[in-house]
């Protein structure tokens, strides 16, 4: 069933445990995520990032594919938006059938970012879907060794608590050490910093970049108070492990292996922090 994220996430925002929120590029993946989530009876946060297109689906058909399959699913599947570049991207989004976007203006300087974000609010909310946005900024793992060498602002208490109150978002990324795509160290999660911020925002945390960050941090951030960490790189790439070490005898036996290296990450996460 199709749903959008506000139940979803407000049953983990209200216990120690995170969801885990896999990216979909292609039809395969798409269908591996909902594979495991319906073998573990699990709800699954589907996400279609916008810096994807074009590595196998646009806005379009990723909507078309996400609204088949989730309403076909048998558990609940919100139909997220990652990673709004813009403001009429995430409209588009809505328009075409995504339960749930996220709408990244966190680059930008508060009043612009608030800005953005609270028009994303107010063409969504109408329709009923829900809007995730991002306060501080997640930088990006790649050459990461330590919190000093990447391109992370942390999340400031106050901004977040009035960055919220002026957008009326559902949910929001904060940033406290972690980064996108693949790390060469293990990253110093500020958990002072996220006990801050969820004793002063009432609404779910989310975590990007949760790849590559060490179970026992992603577990203890989730029991902190961090309800839905995103998970990709992680996923892909170990796809691509089991895919170069098999022993595929045509391209139908490199997809199952692919397929069953990504599948064994998802639920690992699933069984690691959803549980």
């Amino acid at each position: 069933m199709l749903v959008n994220t506000k139940k979803m996430l407000e049953e983990f925002h209200h216990s120690p445990h995170a969801l885990p929120s896999p990216d979909f590029f292609n039809l395969d993946t798409l269908k591996c995520h909902i594979e495991v989530a319906e073998e573990l009876n699990m709800p699954l946060l589907l996400a279609f990032a916008d810096a994807l297109q074009g590595y196998g689906l646009d806005i379009e058909e990723a909507a078309m594919l996400g609204k088949i399959y989730g309403e076909k699913a048998s558990v609940p599947v919100a139909l997220h938006l990652d990673h709004g570049s813009t403001a009429e991207v995430c409209k588009r989004a809505a328009d075409l059938g995504f339960t749930s976007v996220m709408i990244d203006a966190s680059s930008e300087e508060f009043e612009e970012n608030v800005r953005r974000t609270k028009e994303v609010v107010d063409y969504c909310h109408p329709l009923g879907v829900t809007v995730e946005a991002e306060i501080g900024h997640v930088g990006q793992g790649s050459e990461f060794v330590d919190a000093s060498k990447n391109d992370n602002v942390y999340t400031d208490v106050e901004e977040c608590k009035k960055f919220v109150e002026l957008t009326g978002i559902d949910s929001v990324a904060i940033s406290i050490g972690t980064a996108h795509g693949a790390y060469k160290g293990t990253p110093v999660i500020n958990f002072e910093r996220l006990q801050e911020i969820r004793k002063a925002v009432d609404i779910p945390l989310v975590l990007h970049g949760g790849s590559s960050s060490g179970d026992d941090n992603l577990k203890k951030c989730g029991e902190l108070g961090i309800s839905k960490i995103n998970i990709f790189t992680d996923i892909v790439t170990r796809g691509f492990e089991i895919y170069k070490a098999g022993n595929a005898k045509s391209l139908m036996d490199l997809s199952v292996d692919a397929h069953n290296g990504m599948k064994e990450v998802l639920r690992h996460y699933y069984n690691l922090l959803a549980r």
